[in-house]
């Protein structure tokens, strides 16, 4: 029988969901995702660890501007002005996705995996954010490597380890 622990050779980002379900369940809260980036692999992982019916409310894959406005209620002059990859776009997106939902917790993806680079940011470059009871908190994690695979499992993992460390106890 299995306990819902992480087990040997699972992907780190499996092994970070089931850290996080396990973190918000004791806690009685929830998360909700907003991705661009990532289209749904957050969202994805997070549903596939254990216990996720109780603590996981849903997510929003927001790739075009006016959805990330209409849906998401990114500001529509800060997407003219700076477009989709910036740090305030996540910020936005992980409050309205946690506005819309009810959620505890908004879970935020945004950036540019390729080919090409992505309203004028280079390929790689990453805006993760996380939305809750104590703010918002913005992070511009480093992919590995150029790969679009690479940077967009190097946001899911980024994003799960910014919603951890947030919920985890202060020392």
């Amino acid at each position: 029988m299995s306990t819902g622990g992480p087990r040997p050779g699972l992907p780190d980002s499996a092994v970070l969901a089931r850290q996080v379900t396990a973190a918000l369940a004791a806690a009685g809260h929830t998360v909700a995702t907003a991705e661009s980036l990532t289209a749904g692999r957050l969202a994805a992982v997070l549903a596939d660890a254990p216990g996720a019916g109780g603590v996981f409310l849903g997510g929003v894959v927001a790739y075009a501007t006016e959805v990330k406005a209409d849906l998401l209620r990114v500001d529509r002059a800060l997407l003219a002005d700076q477009g989709t990859v910036h740090p305030e776009v996540a910020a936005q997106m992980a409050e309205g996705v946690r506005a819309r939902t009810r959620a505890t917790y908004g879970l935020a993806t945004t950036g540019a995996a390729g080919p090409a680079p992505h309203d004028g940011r280079p390929v790689g470059t990453v805006h993760i954010a996380v939305s809750g009871p104590g703010g918002t908190r913005t992070a511009r994690p480093e992919p590995p490597t150029d790969r679009p695979d690479d940077i967009r499992a190097a946001a899911v993992d980024a994003a799960l380890r910014l919603l951890r460390d947030r919920l985890r106890p202060p020392d």
